[in-house]
């Protein structure tokens, strides 16, 4: 497997034993991180009773894994494209196996949320690492189109599996879901040191921007826990207004930091490219939408209808199989339509999707009520999100392939860090003192209205890539007129004699 070069019409690779097993260990990785994510939401509940955990603490051991990701990310994009792509991906991917094991045996919440931290940090480093693997190795267009495609099916095989998986193991006792994670990754790893090549150092491209990593994960750090505060703080209590002030302070330093530094975490130009915008605020929603349903979802199940954490993970898993089933194709659907109808399409199916669950009832049948949303959802994953994958890398030079994989699984992590916090907020409020199923659905119900807001604003943003699209086009159709008009003109005087 080795690098490629954009051209402006490459020829279509040749897909030998080799590079089908290097794509398929690069994408262990985005396997683990559905696997892990969805163990561990099931498992919520149990680790709340098991723990003494209040809800509004216990969604910090979903936060802070998401924290550490999100807030690592850019960094470890910097470092994959500096040291080295293949470096950065195994020594990552040893910690996370390391701290999967260890996090099991945590006594306390501390701990295990502390755990939780370092391994989305160790996780920070694979996942910009992995997709920079496939972006720098297949050819913009087709190739890159259905290599992509095969990393987000993964993905969602990764949750479908973590699901189940999780749902069982949580019978037997919740630390096996934290344990698991860490012998596939281990597997992974054996599988990488024989597949993936090593790439080289980027000596040219500067050193790190410590001040960057430090101001803009110290910024939403502030920013996540000035939400999650603000339920028994409130909202205009002295410390919810310090952490946000803090948090602006800080996130705006950031920019400042990186105007200024010879060698950015992020640069800044970057961001003028309208398809790599649009495709980052878009997986804020989905991500940020999808992690707050889940969370809602496995609470009224388990807490409300008495299910059990086995009967959940099955009522979530039609959503990975549809995923699983259909990501596959989404690269030539991609080829066909484009990556801005697909998204269109995936964000007004999560919209439909969320805003049906707020039919749910306090005795509700699952296939008449919940099944139809999962089913949405999943649609909307299997062909919006590896248009988004595809959308947020185009047209990025290979040096900044890094950067580019880091700002995406960024705003994926930060979305489901913020919205997490906003919906777990939103149910602490109207919680208190509720002890009826009919208080407990009024607490979700607003909760759920939260998602499907945050869905919509995905699709508005959506839409303003097909209005890009149609102004783009209008414009090359006018220039291309223009050109054959004066192509025209000159033929004619060509044409007439000379007097």
């Amino acid at each position: 497997m080795t690098q490629t070069t954009h051209t402006t019409s490459p020829a279509r690779m040749t897909w030998d034993a080799r590079l089908w097993g290097a794509l398929l260990v690069v994408c262990g990785v985005i396997f683990l991180d559905g696997l892990d994510v969805s163990m561990v939401g099931m498992s919520l509940p149990s680790i709340g009773a098991d723990l003494d955990v209040q809800l509004s603490s216990l969604q910090w051991v979903v936060t802070g894994y998401v924290l550490g990701y999100g807030g690592f990310l850019l960094l470890g994009g910097r470092t994959a494209d500096l040291l080295g792509r293949r470096r950065v991906f195994l020594i990552a991917l040893a910690v996370f196996a390391v701290v999967s094991m260890l996090s099991s045996l945590a006594t306390n919440p501390e701990l295990l949320i502390a755990a939780r931290f370092v391994k989305g940090v160790a996780a920070a480093f694979t996942a910009p690492a992995a997709l920079s693997i496939i972006t720098t190795t297949f050819h913009e267009g087709p190739d890159r189109n259905r290599a992509l495609s095969i990393f987000t099916t993964c993905a969602a095989s990764g949750f479908s599996m973590g699901l189940i998986l999780g749902g069982a193991l949580t019978e037997v006792g919740w630390r096996w879901t934290f344990l698991m994670p860490g012998p596939v990754a281990l597997l992974v790893f054996f599988f990488a040191l024989k597949l993936i090549p090593n790439s080289p150092r980027d000596d040219a491209a500067g050193g790190y921007d410590i001040p960057g990593a430090v101001t803009v994960t110290a910024g939403m750090l502030s920013l996540v826990y000035a939400v999650v505060g603000a339920e028994h703080a409130g909202w205009v209590s002295v410390q919810t207004i310090g952490l946000f002030v803090l948090a602006a302070a800080l996130l705006t330093t950031f920019v400042i930091v990186e105007r200024r530094s010879k060698h950015p975490l992020v640069r800044l130009g970057i961001l003028r490219t309208p398809s790599l915008r649009r495709a980052n605020l878009a997986i804020l929603t989905v991500f940020g939408a999808y992690v707050a349903f889940q969370l809602i979802g496995t609470l009224y199940l388990q807490n409300l209808l008495g299910w059990s954490s086995f009967e959940t993970a099955l009522a979530f898993l039609p959503a990975g199989l549809l995923v699983a089933t259909l990501s596959p194709n989404a690269g030539k659907l991609a080829d066909r339509i484009g990556t801005e109808r697909m998204i269109i399409a995936g964000m007004a199916l999560f919209v439909v999707g969320y805003a049906l669950s707020l039919r749910i009832g306090p005795e509700s049948a699952y296939f008449a009520t919940v099944f139809p949303t999962i089913m949405l959802i999943g649609l909307g994953f299997a062909i919006a999100f590896p248009a988004l994958n595809i959308q947020a890398v185009s047209g990025v030079e290979d040096h900044e392939q890094g950067l580019a994989s880091g700002l995406f699984n960024t705003s994926n992590q930060v979305g489901g860090a913020i919205m997490l916090a906003v919906v777990t907020a939103v149910i602490g409020s109207q919680s208190v003192g509720v002890t009826t199923p009919a208080g407990m659905l009024s607490a979700y119900k607003p909760a759920l209205g939260v998602v499907t807001g945050i869905a919509a604003v995905g699709l508005l943003v959506a839409l303003t890539g097909l209005i890009g699209l149609k102004a783009r086009r209008a414009t090359e159709a006018q220039e291309t007129a223009e050109l054959e008009s004066v192509q025209r003109e000159l033929a004619e005087e060509e044409m007439t004699p000379a007097a």
